[in-house]
């Protein structure tokens, strides 16, 4: 402006000055930045220092994407209000909004320089280093603030943030607490002091305090969400799932939440409903690894393992250091006999996370299955070491070798267990039990040990769910459906390729199975559960199951169970000659193996049933053998064996089943090899003989024994037991009752 122009003059353009750049602020915010553009240099053209003009200018050029001409531009307006700390605080703040806060700092910073106690200033820089995960040093400005107005709500819930960020949650919660006696209606601030008690593991008054959240603001998905957590915590899972539910019917694509819901759901063991939540949060957020890992154990625990593994693997994708995806994963490979990849995940998890002593135990595991006893004892031995009071460990060690003296390292640690006053969760005590059993059996302190075994049996069978009436019902349907006119019909899959070794658990079906598998043309597929799984799936009328629906299978559905049984099976072995298989309890679907695989070979070990059952009452096992933790139980169970295989041996056509009992396999191995053979179609090998050096995975409670040649000391080992196991003589020896189909 001319410096003659009168002062009314001037006045006018001060006025039209700043109208105009009312115009152009106003058409800024509604969006219409080329028209605001156009005003801010209109105004700069009349007055080159006009800051607010700079500041849009830059702010507008920022936002169309030209942040270097918006630097540049802010800069300007800055150097012209050098002296004044408000333009220095309004710059930083537009630098921020164009998302460049470690420059915004830079003009926070210079406004303190100008004035140390200006409150925007230290606001806004506390706010900003901790938007950059700098905390303690925002909490110097917030306290800034608050010296000077105490009773600042923002400050104090704001510091609460950074105290919280930094693990400092008693000063978090102190603060959160302050903030909200001097504004109560805060619903962020009542959330995040629940988040913070929640972490202090005061679970009841954060769940108030995410009610009071949800009071003044109902409709947050991630309070709802978070609230659930706590109760789901609390064991309280149907209250929880409502909240998850109520978090998604306000935000549908929240992924997280359908991953809590997921678990909720894993917890009350619907695992259908949990894999469908796990799979919709993955369809939101493909990443998540937590729930490929948590899909993939659920899919796990149902036999779904090449799907299991899948999911684990793409959660080491998202995550490579997860630790406890590579140790899931390794369980996973563990139950499929795939220990030298097992071992591998288990020592990536060690390198992650070192002080895991399931891991060691679990590499331990995988080493004993493989017959390297020493690396075994040493991995059980670092696992014991990390967790010393871990019974289930001292068991598995107490199975690598016989106990020869009472002052046994090994003993010592059970009997310190043992000790009145020691507490353990259930199944250490119950693994307790049965590592005394065996400790003292093996120093021929049989009385004792059985009163051990007793005790940890009946600890277990408070633990498993065996309905025993239905278990002798589902005996005698299969009886009454597999009559003889069932096999008239052909059918099935013509292969040769499987051999099915069956019987009662720990009646020698591992020995035959080591035999069979030391040929150079069987591979041993150990213990699986294909079969069994198969069956389950079968649907026949009006939701018929096993074995009902067997009778409505047609020849072509015969063939398909055992084309899926084969696909299965050879995927473990897909250029294997035969493939022999030792699921002792497959013994209840003999008849369907026939149906649906007509040319394979069945071989039926039997051995002393006292012996078997007294073998079976000695062993804590791992997989669904619910019958044997208690004598009478145990006793009638096997007597309905007993009536099954009499059946099969009457209904199934003659050549398709070879029996044979362990005692003569032990007094006679190589008839009963040969004899073996020869049913299987196979000619002699002398490796058959010396089955104890075949280099291949035994996963059996059998795994010690058959690493060594042939011995009879399990042979009327039951003899010693006979005047402490009269209910399962009686049981054993008095004719089995049936109840009605």
């Amino acid at each position: 402006m001319p410096e003659g122009a009168s002062i009314a003059t001037r006045a006018s353009a001060e006025v039209n000055i700043a109208s105009t750049f009312a115009t152009a602020t106003g058409l800024h915010q509604q969006g219409n930045l080329r028209a605001a553009r156009q005003l801010y240099r209109a105004i700069l053209g009349m007055v080159p220092g006009h800051f607010g003009a700079w500041c849009g200018l830059g702010a507008i050029y920022g936002q169309q994407g030209n942040l270097e001409q918006a630097v540049t531009l802010l800069g300007q307006a800055a150097q012209r209000a050098a002296g004044s700390a408000d333009a220095q605080v309004r710059v930083g703040v537009i630098l921020a909004t164009l998302n460049r806060p470690q420059l915004a700092l830079t003009y926070y910073q210079a406004a303190l320089a100008l004035e140390a106690d200006h409150v925007d200033a230290h606001q806004h820089l506390a706010n900003a280093l901790l938007a950059l995960d700098r905390p303690q040093e925002a909490i110097a400005h917030y306290q800034a603030i608050l010296s000077r107005d105490p009773n600042d709500s923002g400050a104090h819930n704001n510091i609460g943030v950074a105290y919280q960020a930094i693990g400092e949650l008693q000063s978090a919660v102190a603060h959160f607490q302050r903030a909200l006696a001097i504004k109560p209606d805060l619903a962020e601030t009542h959330g995040r002091l629940g988040n913070a008690l929640q972490t202090l593991n005061r679970p009841h008054e954060a769940i108030l305090e995410y009610k009071h959240a949800l009071a003044i603001r109902p409709g947050s998905a991630d309070l709802h969400n978070n609230l659930a957590g706590v109760l789901q915590a609390l064991g309280r899972i149907p209250e929880a799932i409502t909240h998850y539910r109520h978090a998604l019917k306000l935000k549908p694509d929240y992924a997280e939440a359908q991953f809590n819901l997921g678990n909720a759901f894993d917890t009350l063991g619907r695992s259908e409903e949990a894999i469908a939540r796990y799979e919709a949060a993955l369809a939101l957020r493909p990443d998540l690894n937590g729930a490929h890992n948590n899909l993939a154990t659920v899919l796990h625990k149902l036999g779904r393992s090449d799907e299991a593994i899948a999911h684990y693997r793409r959660a080491l994708e998202a995550k490579p250091d997860y630790a406890e995806a590579h140790r899931n994963l390794g369980n996973v490979l563990l139950a499929l006999d795939r220990n030298e990849e097992a071992i591998a995940h288990y020592e990536q998890s060690l390198i992650i996370a070192p002080a895991q002593a399931e891991v060691y135990n679990n590499i331990g595991s995988a080493h004993h299955v493989l017959g390297r006893f020493e690396d075994a004892y040493g991995a059980y031995e670092q696992a014991l070491a990390l967790a010393p009071r871990k019974a289930a460990i001292l068991l598995n060690l107490a199975g690598l070798k016989p106990f020869t003296t009472a002052s046994d390292p090994r003993l010592l640690a059970l009997e310190a267990l043992a000790e009145p006053g020691t507490s353990l969760d259930a199944d250490d005590e119950i693994a307790m039990h049965f590592a005394l059993g065996k400790a003292y059996a093996d120093l021929d302190l049989h009385e004792r040990a059985f009163r051990h075994w007793v005790t940890g049996n009946a600890l277990k069978r408070r633990q498993v769910i065996y309905d025993e009436a239905d278990t002798l019902r589902t005996f005698a349907r299969i009886r009454t459906v597999f009559g003889d006119a069932l096999f008239a019909e052909p059918g099935g899959d013509p292969s040769e390729a499987p051999i099915f070794v069956v019987g009662m658990p720990r009646s020698g079906a591992t020995l035959i199975e080591q035999v069979l598998a030391s040929h150079s043309k069987v591979l041993g597929a150990g213990t699986r559960e294909d079969f069994r799984a198969l069956a389950s799936t079968l649907a026949g009328p009006k939701g018929a199951k096993f074995p009902e629906a067997v009778a409505t299978l047609s020849p072509d559905e015969r063939r398909l169970l055992g084309v899926r049984y084969l696909e299965r099976i050879r995927a473990a072995a897909p250029t294997a000659a035969r493939i022999v298989e030792k699921m002792p309890l497959n013994f209840l679907y003999l008849g369907l193996i026939h149906l649906a695989l007509p040319r394979a070979r069945i071989i039926h070990v039997r051995r002393d049933p006292v012996d078997t059952c007294c073998s079976c009452f000695s062993l804590l096992f791992t997989g669904n053998l619910a019958f044997t933790y208690e004598l009478g139980e145990l006793g009638r169970y096997y007597r309905a064996y007993e009536t099954l295989m009499a059946h099969w041996r009457a209904v199934l056509p003659k050549g398709v089943m070879l029996e044979l009992a362990y005692e003569d396999a032990i007094d006679d191995l190589e008839g009963q090899s040969r004899a073996i053979l020869a049913h299987c179609g196979l000619e002699w090998e002398d490796a058959c003989l010396t089955f104890h050096q075949t280099d291949r995975t035994v996963q059996t409670a059998s795994v010690a024994q058959v690493r060594r040649p042939i011995y009879r000391s399990s042979v009327g080992r039951s003899r010693r037991y006979r005047p402490l196991i009269g209910p399962l003589l009686e049981a054993l020896e008095r004719p089995l009752v049936h109840e009605p189909v």
